[in-house]
C-alpha cells in the first residue's frame, strides 16, 4: 500500500483485496471479550473532522483504540479553525503533538490530497470525505460487505474479488463522494455498476466513468445483486433537482413493491443517514436484506485494516493472533 489513503482510484486490486482479507482477520478481534490487539500501541491517531459526523468519526476512533492507539479528537467547532485558522497551520499544530495519522473529513474537495502533499504532515493521511469528491473507506466498507453477503459469509469471501457482481447506486450521484469512491473501487473488484438517478443529479463527464447510467429505477432492478441507496443531500444543493421530495420518491424511491423486483439473494445497502420515506421506506430499511446496520459494524473492521496496514505495514499474516482466555476468571474480591 501507499503512504496515503486518498482516493478509491488509487488502490489497485491487491491493495484492495489486501485490506478487505485483512478486515476480515481483525474482525474476529470483535468476538473477544476484551476487543483491544497492542498493534498500534504508542502511535497517535488525530481524526481532524471539519463537517459534522456520527458513524464515520466514531468509527475511526473505535479502530483506533482496539489497535491500541492513542486517539486525538479535533472538531473545527470550538476550535482556532472556527477563528480562521488556515488547514496548514492547523497541521503544524499536529506535527508538533507528533501525530502518525491524521484522518480528515473537510467540506472541500482535495483537502486531504493538499494535506498529504503539502509536507506539513510527517505521517499518513486517510481521507474520511472531501466535499464531493471521495470517501474511499466507506467504499471499502461497502465492498467487505458485499463481500460477505454475496461470496460466502464472514470469512468466506476472504482472498477473493466481486467479478461479475452487478451492484446498482442510486440518488445524489451528483453530490455523492460515496458512490465516486464505490464506482472506483467496485469496479477495481471485478464487479459491474450502474447509476441510476435523475439527469439533474447525473455529473458532468459521468460518460467517461468506468459504469452504466440508466434513468430507469424499475428496468435495473431485476438485474441486480445489491441495490445502494443514497441520500439526497440537501445540504449540498443550492437549486431545484427535481420538482417535489414526493415525486423524486416515486420514481426512485425504493420500496416494497420495488425490493419484490430484485432477486431473491440481493440486498439494500445505505451509507447513512437515511431519509427515511424519500429514498427508502421503513418496511424496506428495516427489513432482513437491508445491511445498513451491518455496514457500519464493518466499518470499525475496515478501518482497523486501513490504520493496521498504513502505520504498521503488515500484511494479514502478521495480524497478531488473539490470546486465548484465561481458564478461570477470578473476582475482584478473589484478586486482593
Amino acid at each position: 500500500m501507499q503512504r496515503h489513503l486518498i482516493s478509491a482510484a488509487d488502490l489497485t486490486r491487491d491493495d484492495a483485496v489486501l485490506i478487505l482479507d485483512t478486515a476480515e482477520e481483525l474482525a474476529r478481534v470483535a468476538d473477544r471479550p476484551i476487543k483491544k490487539l497492542p498493534t498500534l500501541r504508542g502511535r497517535t491517531v488525530v481524526n481532524l473532522f471539519f463537517e459534522d459526523s456520527t458513524r464515520t468519526r466514531i468509527s475511526f476512533e473505535a479502530a483506533a483504540k482496539r489497535l491500541s492507539a492513542d486517539v486525538i479528537n479535533f472538531s473545527a467547532k470550538g476550535s482556532s479553525v472556527s477563528k480562521g485558522e488556515s488547514l496548514k497551520d492547523t497541521a503544524a499544530t499536529l506535527e508538533a503533538m507528533g501525530a502518525d495519522a491524521v484522518v480528515i473529513r473537510h467540506h472541500d474537495s482535495g483537502a486531504p490530497h493538499r494535506l498529504a502533499t503539502s509536507g506539513w504532515i510527517g505521517g499518513s493521511v486517510v481521507n474520511a470525505g472531501d466535499g464531493t469528491h471521495e470517501h474511499p473507506t466507506q467504499a471499502l466498507l461497502d465492498a467487505f460487505t458485499l463481500r460477505r453477503r454475496l461470496v460466502g459469509g464472514p470469512g468466506g469471501g476472504a482472498g477473493g474479488d466481486l467479478a461479475g457482481r452487478r451492484v446498482t447506486v442510486v440518488g445524489d450521484i451528483l453530490h455523492s463522494r460515496v458512490a465516486r469512491s464505490n464506482v472506483h473501487l467496485l469496479t477495481t473488484l471485478g464487479a459491474e455498476v450502474t447509476l441510476v438517478a435523475p439527469p439533474t443529479l447525473v455529473p458532468i463527464g459521468v460518460e467517461s466513468w468506468p459504469c452504466e447510467v440508466s434513468y430507469d429505477l424499475d428496468v435495473v432492478l431485476p438485474k441486480s445483486d445489491a441495490v445502494m441507496m443514497l441520500r439526497v443531500q440537501r445540504e449540498r444543493m443550492s437549486a431545484a433537482f427535481f420538482p417535489t421530495e414526493r415525486e423524486y420518491s416515486r420514481r426512485y424511491g425504493l420500496d416494497g413493491r420495488r425490493m419484490a423486483r430484485m432477486p431473491e439473494h440481493a440486498v439494500v445497502m445505505h451509507p447513512g443517514p437515511m431519509n427515511r420515506g424519500m429514498e427508502i421506506t421503513a418496511e424496506v430499511a428495516d427489513s432482513g436484506r437491508c445491511t445498513a446496520v451491518e455496514q457500519v459494524g464493518n466499518g470499525v473492521s475496515i478501518r482497523m485494516a486501513v490504520l493496521y496496514l498504513l502505520l504498521s505495514g503488515a500484511g494479514p499474516a502478521g495480524v497478531p493472533a488473539p490470546a486465548p482466555a484465561p481458564a478461570t476468571t477470578r473476582s475482584p474480591e478473589e484478586s486482593k
